[in-house]
């Protein structure tokens, strides 16, 4: 199966918190998107791994994904090593995707920034013909994704480029509630985190508001590039 767009999260939710809208949009507009989890957030307080997994499956449903892996890494453990670095190129390589979207370049969560680093190193060197890799003992070829770009998450980070989700804002946020193990529920006994908090399921809008602001829409989200982006014409632009 090959992907316009494949988007990694160091945890179950890290992508709809990200770029939900951004996906939701391309997939209404035609692009075929998969999501790919590094870890299944075995350390967040509150949930399981197991929870977590069926709140994934029905995230995926909601925003209408082609396909959901998780690869298993160790949550809050992994590192960007070459056994890790390996199994992200079988994924790039096995989905071909012409965009790849991954974690924040820094953030609150050690696990974003290393996140968005592995995936980022991933990219690169799954396009190196001489690095072999297989699933299921076929041989892949060699890919490399023409655009890598970071979403934006807990840090207020500047970004490089916004999109447009006008729209699109309430699909995100419905698929987010499907983590109901995860945000903010005020019957739940379960400890308190920084994301449980009504103040954080409204910044969701109210961020997202903001940034389309800045571009004269109603909601936009934004994403930070690695190399300098260009145009072919000036009208292109909002």
């Amino acid at each position: 199966m090959k992907l316009d767009i494949l988007a990694f999260g160091a945890h179950p939710d890290d992508v709809e918190l990200g770029c939900g809208a951004t996906l939701a949009k391309e997939i209404t507009h035609g692009k075929t998107v998969g999501i790919i989890d590094l870890t299944q957030g075995e350390l967040g307080t509150r949930g399981s791994a197991e929870i977590r997994a069926m709140e994934a499956a029905k995230a995926a449903k909601i925003l209408g994904v082609k396909t959901r892996e998780n690869l298993g890494f160790a949550d809050g453990f992994f590192v960007n090593d070459k056994q890790h670095q390996l199994e992200v190129i079988k994924m790039i390589r096995k989905y071909k995707p012409e965009i790849v979207l991954c974690n924040s370049i820094d953030d609150r969560h050690i696990d974003h920034g290393r996140a968005s680093k592995l995936v980022s190193d991933a990219c690169f060197l799954s396009g190196l013909l001489k690095i072999e890799t297989s699933i299921d003992g076929e041989k892949q070829g060699k890919w490399r994704p023409k655009y890598v770009y970071h979403y934006i998450q807990w840090k207020n980070i500047e970004p490089d480029f916004v999109v447009n989700v006008s729209g699109f804002i309430d699909k995100k946020i419905t698929a987010i509630q499907a983590y109901s193990s995860q945000f903010f529920d005020p019957n739940s006994k379960e400890p308190e985190t920084p994301i449980t908090s009504k103040n954080f399921f409204d910044s969701l809008d109210y961020r997202a508001r903001d940034l389309g602001r800045l571009i004269n829409v109603d909601h936009a989200e934004g994403f930070t590039v690695e190399r300098l982006l260009g145009v072919n014409e000036l009208d292109n632009l909002i």
